[in-house]
């Protein structure tokens, strides 16, 4: 560990604080010096149940993390109807806020967080942790490589997962008063901010989403498909679907007019140590048609750490640089994330308006 690691606070026990307390662990400079919950019981139960160190700070409200001096930053793994509210209060004391996506309920409650962060100079985040895999550069590399991949001609990507009847009874991403996005903002996350990715962060100029969206009987989205289009001719079109009724998938794929890109676990690797892509460059049909002239290259990349330490790595280190050297606040992420909450929130509106064509 560094000399003198950015020492995070937690703000919230849900199923995910788990895995990010094992990466601030394994990154080399970030430490936990704070966990706060509802009730100092539930705080407890937490660190018990996951094996934290007994110098880790438990606090029976979340305001009592903020409160503290000793916490550089704040990891907020809250409903995304909290985020705003508790993640202004923390760009407002100071801290760096790392914020579980989707970002917030809409742009325009995000534009909030981020000028709060801008005018209190604090780094921000999302948690989308695939980005900070080793994998995702090497892809970039390819699909930036004009004469290897060509022109941007398509993407398609899906991202589902059939949990538990429970999920269904009582998860947060089910009820309306705390994640009303439900799939689309859970998932579909994922699905357009690999869209934006590949097409160098440009926004479309227009979403629909397609007929068949699911909901369940308060309303949220549990299933829905969209489509993406590029240009004023609609020249380039990505289309995703996510669900919480179907088998895990986390497919990707990105066509271009020489080679295209295929992987499916793009958000969540299938191995911690290394994770792969196939990419098929200049393939053609053979004679009659009855194969291809060439076989899909498999590209593996290994990683010294898994892409939630990496994540915590990077942001840790935008945060130091900003305590220690007062450097500004690296701005493509919270980039990124508006361009994302941008675009999902005119696939809800699609939706909402019974898949209208929505331009951006």
């Amino acid at each position: 560990m560094a000399d003198n690691p950015v020492r995070f606070g937690i703000i919230g026990c849900a199923g995910i604080a788990r895995k990010l307390c094992r990466a601030i662990a394994l990154a080399p400079n970030a430490s936990l010096h704070a966990l706060g919950s509802r009730s100092i019981e539930k705080a407890k139960s937490f660190a018990a149940a996951n094996g934290l160190s007994g110098a880790v700070k438990l606090y029976g409200s979340y305001g009592d993390v903020l409160d503290d001096p000793l916490v550089d930053a704040v990891y907020l793994p809250l409903p995304t109807s909290l985020h705003a509210a508790w993640a202004v209060s923390a760009a407002r004391r100071g801290k760096h806020v790392l914020l579980e996506k989707p970002t917030a309920v809409d742009a325009a409650e995000l534009d909030r967080i981020l000028e709060a962060c801008e005018a209190s100079g604090v780094q921000f985040m999302d948690g989308t942790m695939w980005l900070h895999h080793p994998r995702t550069e090497k892809m970039m590399e390819i699909v930036s490589d004009r004469g290897r991949f060509g022109e941007l001609k398509s993407i398609n990507s899906i991202s589902m997962f059939a949990p538990s009847r429970e999920f269904f009874e009582d998860n947060i991403r089910v009820q309306p008063d705390l994640d009303f996005l439900g799939a689309l903002g859970d998932l579909g996350w994922y699905c357009i901010g690999a869209f934006l990715w590949a097409a160098g962060y440009k926004l479309p100029s227009a979403v629909s989403a397609l007929p068949g969206v699911t909901r369940n009987s308060a309303g949220v989205i549990l299933s829905c498909s969209a489509v993406l289009y590029w240009g004023s001719a609609h020249e380039m079109a990505a289309t995703f679907h996510c669900s919480f009724l179907a088998h895990v998938s986390m497919d990707l794929a990105v066509v271009g007019s020489n080679g295209s890109l295929h992987l499916k676990d793009f958000t969540i690797p299938m191995e911690e140590g290394s994770a792969s892509f196939e990419f098929t460059p200049s393939a053609k049909f053979v004679d009659l048609h009855i194969g291809w002239s060439v076989k899909p290259e498999k590209v593996l990349v290994p990683t010294e750490l898994p892409q939630e330490a990496l994540m915590i790595r990077e942001f840790a280190s935008l945060a130091r640089g900003i305590l220690d050297s007062g450097r500004s606040p690296e701005s493509k992420w919270p980039e990124i994330s508006r361009k994302t909450q941008l675009v999902l929130d005119a696939v809800k509106k699609s939706i909402d308006g019974g898949c209208i064509l929505v331009r951006l």
